[in-house]
């Protein structure tokens, strides 16, 4: 089968590059709206993109050309937090990303506790095992639809007690999520183990 990516719309290519980009992180992003309001949407078109600084990428698509109110906030107020929920918060995840008017809390909405941040004025999910707060770093823009892909440095890291072991993620006990094509996630499923590849050190002196 061939496809000829000039004969698709943008729906079709989005519908797609999300079934074959597969699986993705979920970034579950809280935003402050300019009177107070806090904003929670999941993205993901995900990743970190530096280690020094820790920066991580998100990309942010347009409705009816118009930025979502997740970037617009960002864009605003230069902060936002990123959370990786675990699979016991999987439908609040997918429940947040219901389009809603900007006055309108997804966080409250759904009962999700927040807490304030340290380092941002954003708050924070209580319950996520994982938060990240994140300052604006850059947006670049991709493509014809006003995509942006959205990076910002993490100015603290989060973590629930006992995810972490000798300075690595218990990925297992963290238990994330992902997207897959459609409203279709994934949990972890099998990991496999294989040897360890030697590696050069990633600091430069």
């Amino acid at each position: 089968m061939q496809i000829d990516p000039h004969t698709l719309t943008p729906e079709a290519t989005y519908r797609l590059l999300s079934g074959l980009v597969v699986p993705r992180p979920i970034a579950w992003i809280s935003t402050l709206s300019p009177t107070g309001v806090v904003n929670l949407a999941p993205f993901s078109c995900f990743t970190f993109v530096s280690n020094k600084p820790p920066l991580l990428g998100v990309n942010v698509g347009r409705k009816a050309g118009r930025r979502k109110d997740t970037a617009a906030h960002i864009h605003s107020r230069g902060e936002y937090v990123v959370h990786i929920g675990d699979a016991s918060q999987l439908n609040a995840i997918h429940e947040s990303s219901e389009e809603h008017p900007e006055d309108v809390s997804e966080a409250e909405l759904l009962g999700l506790a927040t807490l304030p941040g340290e380092t941002v004025a954003v708050p924070r999910l209580r319950d996520a095992p994982v938060a990240m707060e994140c300052r604006l770093s850059q947006v670049i823009p991709f493509g014809e639809t006003g995509a942006e892909f959205i990076v910002g440095e993490v100015t603290r890291f989060h973590l629930r007690d006992g995810l972490m072991n000798d300075g690595k993620v218990e990925t297992m006990a963290l238990d994330p999520v992902c997207r897959i094509g459609g409203p279709n996630y994934a949990t972890l499923g099998r990991i496999v183990t294989l040897r360890r590849m030697q590696q050069t050190e990633k600091s430069v002196v």
